[in-house]
């Protein structure tokens, strides 16, 4: 275990050491970095429960059209076995990746859940450990919204692929501070953001677009929080800690980024149409090159593009691995960008959505105020 906390706002105990979580002194030493994202909580406050926020019950029929634009979305259907086949068999396709896809989501919330519930345990800041409990309960709707939506279309999710559950328990089992935050506050959490603009943007079910939104409103709070950490502790790194937090954070991206839509990981998808998911992965490799896949990264809303974003913006990516990253992205034009993401806009429009229903009522409102 390599310890490089540099900030006291992440000074953090042993899981196993709960009586230093009782030490008098902690309750004294209470940072203030987290105290605006904490109090904004009632900002984006939603319920997957009320129907005022989300209604699950609305219909799409999937035996018409797709949820995703499969075209688009699919690489399978751009080579040599989409071409072979049916309208039926391209939308029961498009249906099953389309419920895979949203089940990893799904499986990455809960993941995101137990991980902020585990730096409750550790962290020994107060605003640190509240933020990570407001954190923990927004995972938590994340997790009932997700299994309501995938419940209203599939009946179920689909199992965890291996590759992204052994990823998730490395970072929710992690003893080191830094690998919680960077794999999930920055890593899986900028994923996330750019998986939700996308499915924002191109989703044909209403109800997956409004869900999307209301998610984001939470997430941009979640990817600032990464983001003092970064600010904080990646300027303070000696060279070989930098390396270390630089490197773990590339092997992540590379195993996200190679298993995310790996036909291997979707075997149980193929098989729902009889398909071979060896010869899909020999029909995709034939068909797609590392020029096809930078192309499909300029569009600003690709996951892995505000992924990339994440990390450079937080100074984690340096000229050590910038030709690494730049195989998939302009690393120059990224720089160029600035700070702000893709999904900034559609959380800000969601929050003002959120703030027209939860200070409607003007008593509710006030009582929300004086609890300030």
């Amino acid at each position: 275990m390599v310890d490089i906390t540099k900030d006291d706002a992440y000074d953090a105990a042993d899981p196993k050491d709960f009586p230093a979580m009782l030490e008098v002194e902690r309750y004294g030493h209470r940072s203030t970095a987290f105290d605006k994202i904490i109090s904004a909580t009632h900002d984006h406050f939603w319920d997957p429960l009320d129907k005022k926020y989300i209604d699950f019950s609305a219909p799409f029929d999937q035996t018409k059209d797709s949820v995703l634009p499969y075209e688009e979305f699919f690489p399978i259907f751009r080579t040599r076995i989409g071409d072979a086949m049916t309208h039926e068999q391209k939308l029961k396709f498009a249906s099953q990746s389309t419920r895979w896809q949203l089940s990893a989501i799904l499986h990455g919330e809960q993941g995101a859940l137990a991980l902020s519930a585990s730096l409750c345990h550790i962290l020994k800041d107060p605003g640190a450990q509240e933020y990570a409990a407001n954190q923990t309960r927004e995972e938590a709707r994340h997790v009932t919204a997700f299994a309501s939506y995938i419940k209203a279309r599939w009946g179920s999710p689909l199992p965890c692929g291996d590759t992204l559950q052994s990823l998730l328990t490395e970072m929710v089992l992690a003893p080191e501070v830094y690998k919680k935050i960077v794999g999930m506050q920055m890593l899986v959490e900028g994923l996330a953001m750019g998986a939700f603009a996308t499915l924002y943007q191109k989703s044909k079910d209403p109800l997956l677009v409004k869900l999307c939104q209301l998610v984001m409103t939470d997430e941009a709070f979640h990817h600032k929080f990464g983001k003092i950490w970064a600010d904080r502790t990646v300027p303070k790194l000696t060279q070989e800690e930098h390396v270390i937090v630089e490197d773990w954070a590339a092997r992540c991206f590379q195993t996200l980024l190679f298993n995310l839509v790996n036909p291997e990981q979707m075997k149980v998808v193929y098989a729902s149409i009889g398909i071979d998911w060896q010869d899909a992965m020999a029909a995709i490799q034939e068909a797609f090159t590392d020029e096809d896949r930078r192309k499909a990264m300029k569009q600003s809303a690709n996951i892995f593009r505000v992924l990339i974003k994440t990390l450079l913006n937080a100074g984690i990516i340096t000229e050590r691995t910038k030709s690494f990253y730049g195989m998939y992205v302009d690393m120059n034009e990224l720089a160029g960008e600035g700070e702000r993401m893709v999904g900034d806009d559609i959380a800000e429009e969601g929050i003002r959505y959120l703030q027209s229903i939860n200070f409607a009522d003007t008593s509710k409102g006030q009582a929300l105020l004086a609890a300030e």
